[in-house]
């Protein structure tokens, strides 16, 4: 029976609750939506640093399949998502185009875990963000963006054409939809509980 005298103010559990913060990437080839999908689930205004694309990238950023696209992330994007009571996720937009690879490695310090947005009518840009993934060891799964009149791949045929890892998730996903990137991020984090229970207790 709980006390009669009991004071909420001398309750060491009653102070402020402390959510943990979470590092996640958001990591893929050049306009594959990554800005689109900080934007879509952030509960912050998003950080932007885009910039419009102009004759000077003309031969030197590779807009095939993306000809429509006039703007570029420079540097980040950045958002926040609070997933319950104790979790809150942080997240960095990665550039996608090769000249802007040099800011990955700054981007990715203090990172858990990435998602890697693909693109099915430009399934081989993926593969230089899986592998700077798999180098690092970082946590990741891959989402693939189902864009509009894009070719429909099942999730197995992405893992082959990927050579993913098996244990490594694979979604299909809308970058526009709240609802849609939110389970991706679900995904993720379920995906890096699991694998910190499979890591070996060091002494």
């Amino acid at each position: 029976m709980a006390s009669e005298n009991f004071d909420p103010a001398n309750d060491p559990n009653s102070g402020p609750h402390l959510a943990a913060s979470v590092k996640i990437l958001i990591a893929g080839g050049f306009g594959v939506g990554k800005t689109t999908m900080v934007s879509a689930i952030s509960e912050i205004a998003p950080l932007r640093t885009e910039e419009l694309i102009t004759e000077v990238s003309t031969g030197v950023d590779d807009l095939s399949g993306v000809e429509q696209k006039h703007t570029t992330t420079v540097a980040l994007d950045f958002g926040r998502i609070t997933i319950d009571r104790d979790l809150v996720l942080y997240l960095f937009g990665t550039p996608g185009q090769d000249r802007f690879w040099f800011l990955w490695d700054e981007l990715s310090r203090g990172a858990l875990g990435a998602v890697v947005l693909a693109d099915t009518r430009r399934l081989s840009n993926s593969f230089a963000a899986v592998d700077f993934f798999e180098r690092r060891g970082l946590p990741f799964m891959v989402g693939v963006n189902c864009f509009d009149g894009a070719p429909r791949y099942t999730i197995d045929e992405v893992r082959d054409a990927l050579d993913l890892d098996p244990i490594t998730p694979v979604l299909l996903c809308d970058a526009r939809s709240r609802e849609s990137c939110k389970n991706v991020l679900l995904i993720l984090v379920q995906h890096l509980i699991e694998r910190a229970g499979r890591e070996p207790v060091t002494t």
